[in-house]
């Protein structure tokens, strides 16, 4: 299956909300997947994440994105918008960690944790919403990110923009 950011990044650049869909299947790079200390260094670099636990949310993301068949750019670019790579945060609403998974949104998902600051909770539950929501939209990229983020404006075009940003870290040569 071969994946490509530039349907993404076209309609991230796009000015309308009437643009083409993002497709989900537009949004895997082209030039492989990232190595775990490709990731590891990204966090370090560019976020100031601390060594084990740039480990820790890389170890996370490779392992869900697989499961998920989800790029693992798309999930470090959600986790980027909404947490900064903070696995502390809890927003206004109540969502927390990585991903900033909202409980009372997903009590099925959420039962029987008891930490949604654990990289690894929270990027598979994150990540499972996710895949569920680009299910339902029929791979719709834009779709989907904006069901995630319960209706942000601009969402799904910051999301984009950060997987570029992070396509072009990753893959440099």
């Amino acid at each position: 299956m071969a994946f490509s950011l530039a349907g993404a990044w076209q309609a991230a650049d796009a000015q309308s909300a009437t643009a083409a869909p993002i497709a989900a299947s537009d949004t895997f790079p082209n030039v492989g997947l990232p190595t775990l200390s490709d990731i590891v260094e990204l966090l370090r670099a560019q976020f100031r994440v601390a060594p084990t636990e740039s480990a820790r949310i890389a170890r996370s993301v490779l392992t869900e994105a697989d499961r998920h068949a989800i790029s693992p750019v798309l999930l470090l670019a959600v986790m980027s918008v909404e947490s900064s790579f903070d696995r502390h945060a809890v927003s206004v609403a109540g969502a927390r960690g990585l991903m900033q998974v909202l409980p009372a949104a997903h009590p099925q998902l959420i039962a029987g944790t008891t930490d949604l600051s654990d990289p690894a909770i929270n990027v598979r539950i994150g990540s499972t919403i996710l895949r569920d929501y680009l299910d339902e939209a029929d791979g719709d990229l834009e779709a989907a990110l904006l069901r995630y983020s319960g209706g942000g404006r601009g969402y799904a075009r910051r999301v984009v923009l950060r997987m570029r940003r992070f396509d072009a870290s990753l893959h440099r040569e």
